[in-house]
Order: structure tokens, then sequence, then C-alpha cells
């Protein structure tokens, strides 16, 4: 890993842009990457990203670790807004009575995968992010924290209660399913 040197930030907005995608394009990806269930989705998040920042550039900070942090953030905010919107179609189909067309096996998969995203979307966004970041990508707790810009023993914290958030969605959600049936 090459080290960072410090750059003295552009004064032409769109050189900024370039420069900021230049140096956290990658890690954006991967990390879009592990919120989205598909690569195109994932470029569609990093993408959406760079266009928040290129539309107000006078809210990204200054400095490399602060920029990222904001750029994640930026980048976990959109996702959750997706989540949400996902969540609003899907109840409007089950309303109107739309059928799916596909069989049990998959029907049971794609079950399974909308609960977890339900019940990663009931948490709050930064233990969301945290969760994601250690368990998908496997940061370390220090790498965390300097990118959501809170104490190593805060992301501590926020694993301990996400995953403890989680637990109870799910035994919830299973819950109701088998009390349904």
């Amino acid at each position: 890993m090459a080290a960072v040197l410090p750059v003295a930030m552009p004064s032409d907005p769109g050189a900024r842009l370039s420069a900021l995608f230049d140096a956290h394009h990658e890690r954006l990806y991967r990390l879009a990457r592990r919120l989205a269930p598909r690569a195109d989705e994932a470029l569609d998040l990093v993408q959406e990203t760079f266009l928040k920042a290129a539309r107000s550039p006078g809210a990204v900070p200054a400095g490399a670790t602060n920029e990222e942090a904001w750029l994640v953030r930026v980048l976990i905010n959109i996702r959750r807004d997706q989540w949400r919107k996902t969540i609003v179609r899907k109840r409007h189909d089950r309303e109107v009575g739309h059928s799916s067309g596909v069989d049990d096996s998959q029907e049971a998969a794609l079950i399974a995968r909308a609960t977890v995203w339900r019940a990663l979307d009931i948490l709050k966004p930064r233990r969301r992010a945290a969760l994601v970041m250690y368990e998908l990508e496997g940061l370390p707790i220090p790498a965390i924290a300097s990118l959501l810009g809170i104490s190593a023993v805060t992301v501590r914290w926020h694993l301990s209660m996400g995953r403890r958030d989680l637990a109870r969605v799910l035994k919830g959600q299973v819950g109701e399913t088998n009390e349904n049936r």
C-alpha cells in the first residue's frame, strides 16, 4: 500500500472531484459491492456518491481521511434510501396483489435475503455501516473508527448493539412468520 502524501487541495471544483475520485473510488466500490446485490447497482451507488460531491463540493471536508469518511456516509445514506424505496414498492405490490412468478425455492431465498436487508435497514446508519465494514469487508476496528469519525470503543459498542438488534429483529420476524403458518 502506497503512502498517501499531503496534497494541496485543487481550487477548481472539477479538479477536486477528479482527485476525490482517483483517491477513493476503489474503496467506495468495494463497500458498495457489499451493500448492493449486483455489480451494476454498486457502480450506480458510487456514481451517485460522486454526483452528490459534485453538486455540493463545499460540503466535502478537506483531508483524505475526512473526505473518505464523508463519501462513505453519503454512499451508505444513498443505499439506505434505496432500501426504503424498495420496501415501499414491495409493500405496494403486495397490497395490489401482483405475483412475482418465481418458484418456491427462489421465493424462499428472496424472502430470506429481503428479511436480512429489512433487518439491516432498521439499524441506525452508523451501526449498519460498522457491521457491514467489520463483518462483510473485514476492516479492522481502528480503520472503521477512522472512517466513521468515532473512537474504537464506540465502534465496538456499535458492533455489539448492532448484532443484538439484528438478532432481535430477525427472531421477531421469524416468530411472526411461524405464527402466520
